[in-house]
């Protein structure tokens, strides 16, 4: 009976009911999609506010407010480091396994009015335009669009001057503390009906989209599965081995929110989970504060690798030529185009087009030839970006003396 209380029994169970169902009934389990939606926008809600109230008692607690340039200049190193990593493997594996070649399709007879929704949201974005983004047009803005790196920005200058409030800064900073502690209390009570939402959301993508959509493209969704556990174990996993810990215990750890972003699709939805997790596991607040939510903007290792995947395998669908001088052009791009793609399911589609835009030579409609499978890639790289983001917090918190070596190694053994 103990195992039937486990978080992750649950969400495991429910995701296979939802595929069943999606099997069996597959009108019925499309219309299972607002039991998905419904858990993520929960989520989402409360993602700003606690962002906002951790970064700054987090901050506010550090004291050392040259720590927190510190902390931000090495995340950013770190992120561009790994990225980087992941773009090469994936454009490796891409290139070896060749799951496009052959394919022979004629983008001029492509349906392209289902992906209209999608071309439409891709526009070419400035490094200029992008940091402005990062500026909201009003404080109140920030949490109304609920963009996790303007919250940021705002939550980082209001701490740095509450901190230089000092003693008569103290009772807000006591007030935000307990304002953390309530939310964080709220996303317990609502992953309580994880597994429900699971069960709606990988309802609908099977119920949807059909298992016979994954038949033709095979080969593309296990050769991008494959590239995803490759650099996880041999990308992630030496790194963490440096950083004094077991990659396999880190995922052991994370399994309940694991499988939460494989019923999801979206590592948005345990983004106020994971940011606990990581703190239980003896990172400092102020650590975790600051790399999460930077990291879900800036370090999405998954999308990374599924963007370079899809771009190579269009190219190759569709007979378009690519040089190595190309190719590694593309890796720059979407080294830019990349960031700021949150862990939503389908933001990393709207990229992909915005991408195909960018470099010109392979055709933009060609996506239509994946949306059908997107979701189902869509979970692997999310589920890759919240190990990514996982790693690169402790790694920084090592980094900088702010883990507790001992709850790391307890917590890792239980």
């Amino acid at each position: 009976m103990r195992l039937f209380r486990h978080m992750y029994f649950q969400v495991w169970c429910a995701i296979v009911i939802g595929i069943l169902l999606g099997y069996v009934d597959p009108p019925l389990a499309a219309s299972m999609k607002p039991l998905g939606d419904a858990f993520i926008r929960i989520i989402r809600m409360l993602i700003a506010p606690i962002i906002f109230c951790t970064v700054v008692h987090g901050i506010v607690g550090m004291k050392d407010l040259k720590k927190v340039g510190r902390v931000a200049l090495k995340a950013l190193v770190y992120f561009e480091v790994v990225t980087t990593l992941a773009l090469v493997v994936g454009l490796i594996v891409v290139n070896l396994w060749q799951p496009g070649a052959g394919m022979n399709v004629n983008p001029d007879t492509i349906d392209t009015s289902s992906i209209q929704t999608y071309t439409t949201q891709a526009t070419r974005q400035s490094p200029s335009e992008f940091l402005m983004h990062i500026i909201p047009a009003t404080i109140v803005g920030a949490f109304a669009e609920g963009d996790i790196l303007q919250v940021l920005f705002v939550a980082v200058l209001f701490a740095f001057a509450l901190a230089l409030l000092g003693e008569r800064g103290r009772p807000l900073v006591t007030l935000i503390d307990i304002v953390s502690q309530t939310l964080f209390r709220i996303v317990g009570m609502v992953m309580k009906v994880a597994p429900l939402g699971a069960f709606g959301a990988m309802a609908f993508t099977i119920g949807a989209y059909g298992m016979a959509s994954l038949l033709p493209l095979g080969k593309l969704i296990a050769g991008f599965y494959a590239t995803c556990l490759l650099f996880t174990f041999l990308i992630l996993g030496p790194v963490a081995r440096l950083a004094g810990f077991s990659i396999w215990r880190l995922i052991r750890y994370i399994r309940e929110e694991l499988l939460v972003v494989l019923g999801t699709s979206s590592s948005e939805s345990v983004l106020p989970r994971i940011m606990t997790k990581l703190e239980e596991i003896g990172c400092e607040e102020s650590i975790v504060g600051l790399v999460i939510p930077t990291g879900y903007s800036f370090n999405l290792d998954g999308t990374c690798l599924y963007l370079v995947t899809a771009t190579v395998f269009l190219a190759q669908a569709t007979n378009t030529h690519l040089s190595v001088a190309q190719q590694l052009g593309i890796v720059v791009v979407l080294l830019l185009t990349s960031k700021g793609a949150a862990g939503v399911a389908g933001a990393a589609f709207v990229v992909l087009a915005s991408t195909l835009s960018t470099i010109g030579t392979i055709p933009v409609a060609s996506i239509a030839l994946i949306l059908g499978i997107h979701r189902f890639m869509g979970e692997a790289l999310a589920m890759t970006n919240l190990v990514g983001n996982s790693v690169a917090t402790i790694v920084i918190a090592r980094w900088e003396g702010a883990l507790d070596e001992g709850r790391l190694q307890r917590l890792q053994s239980d």
